[in-house]
């Protein structure tokens, strides 16, 4: 069964039902999770002008911030979590997981997604499908409960 699970977390609601569903699955085979956070440095570095050094700075500690949250509501649920913060210039969230399930040997993803259709997903993209399609081991995805 599932010993390394691996979870990509930005601190969202729907990122936190990810890491919620991702950390039952841990207590019940008794897996290790390793959560992961991508700072996309790209998206922030173009328009600011002198200012990209500070952003970068402020954007990697929000960063930490979200893994040690995370790492903490798996640990108040008895359940053991690495973390692991990832600086991109050009990968994309999907790039960033299958790199680390190589490097990392995850047996499974958990991930919250929105399940968003239509042009919505068209309009926004979805870091879900992209790791759903290229991911060499299973995904579970997480959606949020209806309204």
């Amino acid at each position: 069964m599932y010993q390394r699970i691996l979870v990509p977390v930005d601190g969202s609601d729907t990122s936190n039902h990810g890491l919620d569903e991702a950390v039952q699955l841990a207590k019940l085979t008794h897996a290790k999770l390793r959560l992961v956070h991508m700072v996309d440095e790209l998206s922030f570095a173009t328009g600011f002008g002198g200012y990209a050094g500070d952003v970068a700075a402020v954007m990697k500690n929000a960063g930490n911030a979200v893994l040690a949250q995370g790492a903490a509501r798996a640990k108040a649920a008895g359940v053991e979590a690495e973390t692991a913060l990832f600086e991109t210039m050009s990968n994309r969230l999907a790039d960033v997981v299958v790199d680390e399930i190589g490097r990392w040997p995850a047996d499974v993803v958990v991930l919250g997604t929105h399940g968003r259709r239509g042009v919505g997903r068209w309009l926004l993209g979805s870091d879900a499908e992209q790791i759903l399609r290229s991911s060499p081991v299973p995904v579970l995805l997480v959606r949020p409960p209806a309204d």
